[in-house]
């Protein structure tokens, strides 16, 4: 696993070992960005069920302003805060439950990454953007990952499906946050 484009390209990042936590292969990782395109550049970014991070490292080595990783697990935890060292483009950790996250939060984001375990339901994910509508920009990007034999979560009535794609295992849902009627 490693960086695939921008400042860091090339930069390799450490992948906890553990039973929930599978790495976003590269296809699927310049899929994504190749479909975020130029957002990501000054885009405030969140990674939640981070990992290793990958999506947010990503997204800090094309150009986003900031990255806060949401993680509670120890050793993705450990991974995550070797992997931002790795890079060195900064980034902020929460080592909380997204749920606790998604709470207390109060800063607002312009593209949010979701990819937590397989086998969180889709009903809670469905709790998660509940809770995220609140912290997202007009027009912000929600990508989240899921095994692709699972329901794809239902969005909030302001969200819309943008794209919806299936790389082997993996199946990848961008959202876009309606922009409100001034």
């Amino acid at each position: 696993m490693r960086v695939i484009a921008g400042k860091a390209k090339g930069r390799r990042l450490a992948a906890p070992e553990t039973p929930d936590t599978r790495p976003v292969t590269d296809r699927v990782k310049e899929a994504v960005f190749s479909s975020i395109g130029d957002w990501v550049v000054d885009a405030d970014v969140a990674d939640l069920y981070a990992g290793a991070g990958s999506f947010g490292l990503e997204a800090l080595s094309r150009g986003a302003r900031s990255a806060l990783f949401v993680e509670n697990g120890k050793r993705a935890l450990e991974a995550l805060k070797r992997n931002i060292e790795t890079v060195g483009l900064g980034g902020d950790v929460s080592p909380v439950k997204v749920r606790q996250f998604l709470e207390g939060n109060e800063k607002l984001f312009h593209i949010v990454f979701i990819d937590p375990p397989w086998p969180l339901p889709a009903e809670e994910l469905e709790a998660d953007f509940a809770l995220l509508d609140r912290i997202l920009v007009d027009r912000a990007e929600v990508i989240a990952s899921r095994r692709h034999s699972d329901r794809v979560p239902v969005a909030p009535e302001n969200w819309r499906v943008a794209t919806e794609k299936r790389y082997g295992d993996t199946r990848i849902v961008r959202y876009e946050k309606k922009a409100e009627a001034q």
